[in-house]
């Protein structure tokens, strides 16, 4: 199974710039306490994301870092990226005259390998000046891979686990304490809940729903609640964006553990978007006990509105329920916080973002795998589905696709580095193909005639003329018969 996780060094890097300066975004430090903050941060260690080991920042950094994030409201952690180079996958070591020599060189012999190119390329550099210095090996490579120069090969043929009992011990030695976050958006939490009702479903069978909800830690505003027929990740997904369409973007979310909550659509959607995910503790309920309590309203209010239906579908229970949730929940004094959660969730202080268009989101919380194409047709593989690569595409051997398992109708090729889609990938099509319609392919590199040069390769000439520099004689001696006949006279 491919590596979900298999991000360059450069957005590991973003992520966790992110990670440090985040807490200070979802919940900002009063005047004056800024740069208090930062020395604390500085003060703590961290995981270097590509070497394993402990490092640490200056006050500094961390203060540019939370300038930088915080001055980008779409996208915090793209403003924390390292900057690409101008010159980035350009090869400016090789000059054109260079290129064009290799170029011709590869159209005359596609089937050499790199290292054999490089090798020719020195010997015809070293006896022809104006071609200039060859730059090395990698770089060669490089500018190969990078413009289709690749090599074309002639044709062939109820348990007691661990972790339970970490939570218990954990549970034992330290005090629970209740928290709240310090403004509104600063922290939302997410969770499912299986009802204790069930569902008439349209084939004539009972169904137990779980309802998704979500919830403002501040103002204990009810962002969203929906009733699915499972808790997988295209429901989480799909009820987050609901409350993230209706009140705009928090900075942190926190969930429990479940799949769906570390699904990789689920995780690369949250840092797309800057938003901290925050899980639970393993067999810990109590971290996320603002939405618990949310749950024993839903069973001891609204539940027991519908015991008499007899015939309660989802239609029914979904409008039930947002009628409940924005009528009287929502409007309703909150005995902890004094007054109604939409009050409080208005009066603010809000760390809330701009959210972006419905498309954009659906987009966001998809994976993002690595898959190998296949050069014979053109074509990767994603969850057992072949699909079709653009042909200005062909070069390029691994790709970076971004797709979300249960809706394989938008998956997108993207820029390894920014994570940006450029291109939307279809799957293949056999039987339209077997039409025999083709279109013409995309030259790369341009298709240029072939010249016969009826002479020895670069390489090979320079060692029959440092052989014949030796002045030793051929080491060989012809058989008599296989001479020419004047020099048998």
């Amino acid at each position: 199974m491919a590596n979900t996780n298999k991000d360059t060094a450069t957005r590991r890097w973003a992520h966790l710039r992110f990670c440090v300066v985040g807490p200070l975004l979802a919940a900002p430090p009063a005047r004056g306490e800024l740069q208090t903050a930062l020395r604390e941060l500085a003060n703590k260690t961290w995981t270097h994301p590509t070497t394993g080991e402990p490092v640490e920042f200056a006050a500094s950094t961390l203060e540019r870092w939370y300038y930088a994030a915080k001055n980008a409201p779409r996208d915090p952690v793209g403003a924390l990226d390292r900057k690409v180079r101008k010159d980035a996958g350009e090869q400016p070591s090789m000059g054109p005259t260079l290129r064009r020599a290799l170029k011709a060189q590869y159209r005359q012999y596609p089937g050499w390998t790199v290292q054999l190119h490089y090798d020719n390329l020195v010997a015809l550099a070293k006896n022809d000046r104006s071609l200039g210095e060859v730059p090395s090996y990698t770089t060669v490579r490089r500018y190969m891979n990078m413009h289709g120069l690749v090599r074309r090969r002639p044709p062939r043929s109820g348990r007691k686990t661990e972790g339970t009992e970490r939570a218990a011990r954990r549970l034992e030695r330290f005090e629970v304490r209740s928290y709240e976050a310090t403004h509104v958006g600063g922290l939302w939490h997410t969770d499912f809940h299986s009802g204790s009702l069930q569902v008439l479903l349209p084939e004539g069978r009972w169904h137990t729903p779980q309802l998704f909800g979500m919830l403002d830690d501040r103002s204990r505003l009810g962002c969203h609640a929906q009733w699915y027929l499972d808790d997988t990740t295209e429901a989480f997904v799909h009820g987050m964006l609901q409350g993230y369409l209706k009140y705009d973007l928090p900075r942190a979310l926190m969930s429990d553990n479940g799949s769906a909550m570390k699904a990789a659509e689920t995780l690369h959607g949250l840092l797309d978007l800057g938003i901290i995910h925050e899980r639970t503790l393993v067999e810990s309920p109590y971290q996320n006990g603002k939405q618990e309590s949310f749950w024993t309203q839903i069973e001891g209010r609204l539940l027991p509105m519908l015991e008499d239906v007899e015939q309660l579908t989802l239609e029914m229970l979904n409008e039930a329920t947002h009628a409940w949730l924005h009528m009287e929940y929502n409007k309703k004094i909150h005995e902890e916080i004094g007054c109604t959660p939409l009050q409080r969730f208005l009066e603010g202080p809000s760390v809330l973002r701009p959210c972006p268009d419905p498309e954009a989101l659906r987009l966001a919380f998809r994976r993002q795998v690595e898959r190998t194409q296949r050069r014979s047709d053109g074509t990767v593989s994603i969850e057992g589905i072949r699909f079709e690569i653009p042909s200005r595409f062909r070069q390029i051997k691994q790709l970076q696709v971004r797709y979300a398992v249960w809706d394989l109708s938008r998956v997108h090729i993207v820029d390894p580095q920014s994570g940006q889609p450029v291109a939307r990938i279809f799957p293949l099509d056999k039987a339209r193909n077997a039409d025999g319609r083709r279109r013409q392919l995309e030259p790369v590199p341009p298709a240029e005639p072939v010249e016969r040069t009826n002479q020895v390769a670069p390489l090979l000439a320079q060692l029959m003329k440092d052989y014949a520099a030796t002045g030793l004689p051929p080491a060989y001696l012809p058989r008599t018969h296989d001479l020419p006949e004047d020099d048998e006279q």
